[in-house]
């Protein structure tokens, strides 16, 4: 968020906890992005305020986070003193998570390919509805399609970048209809380090498609430790995801910082991947 927009939300997650009776003196910023996530003390409650278009996503995590919390996954849970739901205030969704205090070593790639697993399994637990990856992929080809969304694309890189996420999405196949529930985006910053083990966050991403969707957010050594993986397909997916990653950061509206950089990165991130995949 810029600067104005960040201290609004700063405001409303203040003024959201303290409707809510948990005493707030201080505020850290600990992630800033469309959405930001903030350190309340001494209640040391996670608030994560979305803007409040944001409002069904913010909902649907809630959701997610409480269920996963109810089958034992590893994942942060809604702080236990609040109801878990969302709260709008002055035009941002707030939701209240356990703050959990960053504790152990780096996390082996074999603990976080089992990490992983736990979470596939508990996820297979749960009757939700979820929208499929190719939905993802639709929103960002959708960007890419529209000149007014994503004007400074240059046009080779326009028909490079929709080739690409219509091509590598009917690539994928999910082994049956729906496919099996996912986080999203499992990747090393929404993993943390707690007392109780390594724990998933940020699960508004939740969708459905093949376990390799997962593991092509993770390091590579992750991958090669998950059990029954197919790893043609999980390049497959690595280089979809860098199709999208690159969608996103030729959008008008995009607030990533470096944001020139990235866009560059991106494209040339996508066409590694895509040599790595193979002919065809």
């Amino acid at each position: 968020m810029e600067p104005r927009e960040l201290r609004r939300a700063v405001g409303a997650g203040r003024a959201a906890a303290a409707e809510l009776g948990l005493q707030v003196d201080e505020v850290s910023v600990i992630h800033n992005s469309d959405r930001v996530a903030l350190r309340l003390v001494p209640c040391d409650v996670l608030a994560r305020v979305a803007p409040l278009g944001h409002l069904a996503d913010s909902a649907f995590e809630v959701e997610v986070g409480r269920r996963l919390a109810e089958a034992g996954a590893p994942v942060a849970e809604p702080d236990p003193r609040v109801e878990p739901r969302v709260h709008v205030r002055d035009d941002f969704a707030v939701s209240f998570w356990t703050y959990y205090e960053p504790a152990g070593p780096p996390i082996a790639p074999a603990d976080y390919a089992e990490v992983l697993r736990r979470h596939h399994a508990a996820l297979r637990r749960l009757d939700l509805d979820a929208p499929r990856f190719t939905d993802r992929v639709a929103r960002a080809l959708s960007e890419v399609n529209d000149r007014e969304r994503s004007p400074e694309l240059a046009e080779s890189d326009r028909e490079f970048l929709g080739l690409a996420l219509s091509g590598l999405s009917a690539a994928i196949s999910d082994g049956g209809p729906g496919g099996q529930l996912l986080h999203g985006e499992p990747h090393p910053g929404n993993l943390l380090r707690t007392r109780r083990g390594p724990l998933f966050v940020d699960l508004a991403t939740c969708c459905r498609g093949p376990v390799e969707f997962d593991l092509a957010h993770t390091p590579e050594e992750v991958g090669e430790r998950y059990p029954g993986a197919d790893p043609s397909l999980t390049r497959l997916c690595r280089a979809l995801n860098w199709a999208m990653f690159s969608a996103w950061r030729w959008r008008r509206a995009d607030q990533m910082p470096d944001r020139d950089r990235w866009r560059a990165e991106g494209l040339d991130r996508l066409r590694a991947a895509l040599e790595r995949c193979g002919p065809g």
